[in-house]
């Protein structure tokens, strides 16, 4: 035999193994597929903890929006109530622009040549989701105005025929503790970016519509214990003024961060979120849906549950001297 061919032989299986070695004994780093909802909830936080733990909720009172109408106008006001209600009287300047409509609307004006961009609905509700939308959209100064035309004009009171007691029977003082700490909601958008997966969540959420964000304390307490109820005042209010039966405290502004006990939110579970008006939920319930939560505001708060003892605690309860009966076109 040839001594180059029996070379040949001797090297040939050697080679064989080494290759066969180096494809299934690899040891080079794999890299995990990216979690979107960690990035995502990076890029909402921010080094300041982002608009849900610094500003949320943004407002503005009736009574400083009708100094700026009569005074220095320095404020850009969108009134997103139905046409046939804005133009039954509407605050002087106010534009009309559709919910739909407003991101679009706001994209097309100098924002930023405002001191401030004030939305305007019924209630308050809306205006504090369609606010909670375009501050997490890059515009920091847009506010809600507080009762919306509930408190401008009693023309236009929604709120009172909403406000209640009916519920002060039910509620409970007993403490019930948050979960453990689980994952965050599992989001597919494809993205590699947390900045991206935050715009494309946005879309999609205010696509859904207000509605989708909001749900009524009767449909909550014919069976509170569908959902999981974020309690959302400070600790002293949640053990004086009692909370709905299975209710969970968070202190707002410092326990919904990835650093405190956001993680403790199901996501398995309907999140309902409620305050005093439905004004602070309405934003939190949005904030909540983007990082893909199925989270809702309970509408109306506290107000529509247990009006009568939150007006004699002095705490946020809509009456008749919120009703600043301004002027009106």
């Amino acid at each position: 035999m040839n001594v180059n061919l029996k070379l040949l032989y001797l090297i040939l299986p050697a080679f064989l193994f080494v290759a066969g070695c180096s494809d299934d004994d690899d040891d080079s780093p794999v890299t995990p597929a990216a979690n979107e909802a960690e990035m995502l909830v990076e890029a909402m936080e921010g080094a300041d903890g982002g608009y849900l733990n610094t500003s949320c909720p943004a407002i503005v009172k009736a009574d400083e929006v009708y100094s700026d109408v009569t005074g220095q106008q320095n404020y850009y006001l969108i009134d997103v109530r139905g046409e046939t209600d804005y133009t039954a009287g509407h605050v002087a300047g106010a534009q009309n622009v559709s919910i739909p409509n407003v991101l679009a609307h706001v994209q097309g004006i100098n924002a930023a040549s405002y001191d401030k961009i004030v939305i305007i609905c019924y209630t308050g509700q809306s205006a504090a989701w369609t606010t909670a939308m375009l501050r997490l959209s890059g515009y920091d100064n847009v506010y809600s105005m507080k009762y919306g035309m509930s408190s401008w004009h009693d023309d236009f009171d929604k709120i009172t025929t909403n406000s209640s007691n009916q519920y002060a029977g039910d509620f409970v003082t007993t403490d019930f503790a948050k979960p453990a700490a689980g994952n965050y909601p599992t989001l597919t958008t494809g993205l590699s970016s947390g900045q991206a997966i935050l715009e494309a969540q946005i879309a999609k959420i205010y696509a859904e519509g207000f509605g989708s964000s909001a749900i009524d304390a009767s449909t909550v307490m014919s069976d509170p214990s569908q959902y999981f109820i974020v309690n959302y005042w400070p600790a002293a209010h949640y053990t004086s003024m009692g909370h709905i039966n299975g209710a969970m405290q968070y202190t707002p502004k410092v326990d919904l961060k990835s650093d405190a006990f956001l993680k403790t939110l199901p996501t398995d579970k309907t999140v309902v979120v409620y305050c005093y008006t439905g004004q602070t939920s309405a934003n939190v319930a949005f904030i909540l849906r983007v990082m893909g939560y199925d989270a809702k505001s309970l509408k109306f708060g506290t107000n529509c549950m247990i009006h009568d003892e939150m007006a004699a605690a002095s705490l946020t309860a809509f009456g008749p001297a919120d009703i600043k009966n301004f002027p009106y076109e």
